[in-house]
């Protein structure tokens, strides 16, 4: 199989991160026969510098007319004087709109070897912790009106919750979609005895369900699920869920992982293609210093792999090979501690590398 995979080496410690899943991913595609070809995106404040804009039109068309998208981290303090519409931040949210991005996955794994790390009681963790968040992206309050008025003598501010069936319905297919290929469960979340967009939401997405028999489906108010994925959180598969809720929920799920670093993101919308990186921010402190975690990124590129290109035994591989460096005992400094051994970036990435 032939893809171009467009690539977003990003500010800080991108670059360095990148190279590592380019170098994992080019190792998958010598075991199984694949061609992968990079085309180079700039974007973020490393653009702005060279282009004077944060995403080039010729990185966009890049990114448009690739397979998928394999991004690092962009911004840093370098950039904080840019004026908000030049920041960084904008070529990313630029990018999102114009591939059509409406989904966002996050997996919230806590690694066998890693287990110490998870805050939770050693018994909850136990248990297991292997859920995905699926947020709508591009909807509800963050996309709504947004306006700051005087009424009264007194300031009134005011923003808009709004959803439309087709948002729900194809948020919903793409969690359902991910349900079929790990253990059939799709929890929806939404605030349904309040809000007329989750009443909305919740009867949009049991219709949804009626389409794949196969996939159990539950509803949970939010508050609760706050308080379930501290609580349970190995009762959780798939997580569905529209934008504010899916913001606070993602981020709940990734500290009750316990690592950071270790967490890839998938964002896509229509047909296959995705913009795929990890969750932490570009490190400039540690950037060029062989100090920075690849693991986030080579697992971005896994999830790629399987949800992009329906490559899954090839994702299994790259995810059994970190689990396999993991129990070796190897640690960058961000997950290090006594009794591991401290690598850099590139060692890192060259011992995942070896166990493909």
């Amino acid at each position: 199989m032939k893809k171009n995979i467009a690539v977003i080496r990003g500010d800080g410690i991108g670059p360095e991160i990148v190279g590592e899943a380019i170098a994992v991913l080019s190792a998958v595609a010598d075991k199984y026969g694949h061609t992968f070809t990079y085309t180079e995106a700039p974007m973020g404040g490393n653009a702005i510098d060279a282009f004077g804009v944060p995403l080039p039109e010729s990185s966009l068309e890049a990114c448009l007319a690739s397979d998928s998208v394999l991004l690092g981290a962009v911004g840093g303090p370098k950039w904080d004087s840019q004026p908000p519409a030049n920041r960084p931040e904008r070529g990313l949210l630029k990018l999102r709109s114009a591939m059509g991005l409406y989904s966002n996955v996050r997996p919230a794994r806590v690694f066998r070897d890693l287990a110490d790390a998870c805050p939770l009681r050693a018994d909850i963790a136990a248990k297991g912790i292997d859920f995905v968040v699926v947020r709508e992206l591009i909807g509800g309050v963050y996309f709504g009106e947004h306006k700051t008025e005087t009424v009264d003598g007194e300031q009134k501010a005011t923003d808009i919750m709004a959803y439309s069936e087709h948002e729900v319905r194809r948020i919903a297919r793409v969690a359902f979609d991910m349900a079929l290929r790990r253990r059939k469960r799709v929890t929806s979340i939404d605030k349904a005895n309040v809000l007329d967009t989750s009443r909305l939401w919740r009867r949009v997405v049991t219709e949804v369900a009626a389409e794949y028999p196969d996939v159990e489906l539950r509803h949970m108010y939010v508050d609760n699920a706050a308080m379930q994925m501290v609580r349970d959180p190995s009762q959780f598969d798939v997580v569905v869920t529209e934008n504010l809720f899916g913001d606070i929920l993602s981020d709940e799920a990734s500290q009750i992982t316990g690592s950071i670093g270790m967490i890839p993101s998938s964002s896509m919308g229509e047909g296959t293609r995705g913009l795929y990186e990890p969750i932490h921010g570009s490190a400039p402190d540690i950037a060029g210093q062989d100090k920075a975690n690849p693991i986030g990124t080579i697992l971005a590129a896994a999830m790629m792999l399987r949800y992009s290109f329906d490559m899954a035994a090839e994702a299994d591989d790259i995810e059994r090979a970190v689990d396999e460096t993991l129990s070796a005992g190897l640690r960058c400094g961000d997950i290090w501690q006594e009794g591991t051994i401290l690598v850099g970036c590139r060692e890192m990435g060259a011992e995942i590398r070896k166990r493909i």
